[in-house]
């Protein structure tokens, strides 16, 4: 049984967009990957650009340094390009699988990409919090550095030796 959790480490970022590699999909719904992408090549019509995309070979080398992919393609590896498939792609390919493990694994594929939106969307929200905490400090350490300012100089003028007071001199000051 996956848990959405377990779902939720598969789930990758490409060009933009969290999307789930062809392998990762298939050993979810418990099929070779070559059986998946086999049936999605039968039914291609249900798969738009939004739904699933072939990698590049700067995407494979983006999830390798992620280590989603452990090897690269060649001796062994695999002779095509992957496919990565967004929520919607991770959705359609149960339905076209049909099996009942594909259509019970695939709501916890919803559940983990929900997870995910929630997540993102929360720490958006503490970075836009986070923000305007910084800006409210900065305007009261701006007062607070004024107000320091202000006191440093007072204490100069302090601490400066006073100017001595003029004395009259002694005796008969003459008058004009």
């Amino acid at each position: 049984m996956s848990s959405p959790e377990r779902i939720a480490t598969r789930i990758v970022t490409l060009r933009g967009q969290r999307v789930i590699p062809d392998a990762d999909l298939a050993s979810l719904y418990g099929v070779e990957t070559r059986v998946m992408l086999q049936a999605v090549r039968r039914n291609f019509e249900r798969f738009p650009p939004d739904f699933m995309f072939e990698l590049s070979n700067q995407d494979v080398a983006a999830l390798r340094s992620q280590f989603v992919i452990s090897k690269p393609t060649g001796r062994g590896g695999r002779r095509y390009a992957p496919y990565a498939f967004t929520e919607h792609g991770a959705i359609m390919v149960a339905t076209v699988l049909n099996s009942p493990r594909a259509i019970e694994v695939s709501v916890y594929v919803v559940r983990a990409f929900v997870e995910l939106r929630e997540t993102l969307a929360a720490n958006n929200q503490l970075a836009k919090r986070l923000d305007e905490l910084e800006a409210r400090l900065e305007k009261k350490i701006g007062a607070h550095d004024q107000a320091i300012g202000e006191i440093l100089d007072a204490i100069r003028r302090l601490m400066a030796p006073p100017e001595p007071p003029r004395r009259r001199g002694i005796g008969f000051v003459r008058g004009s």
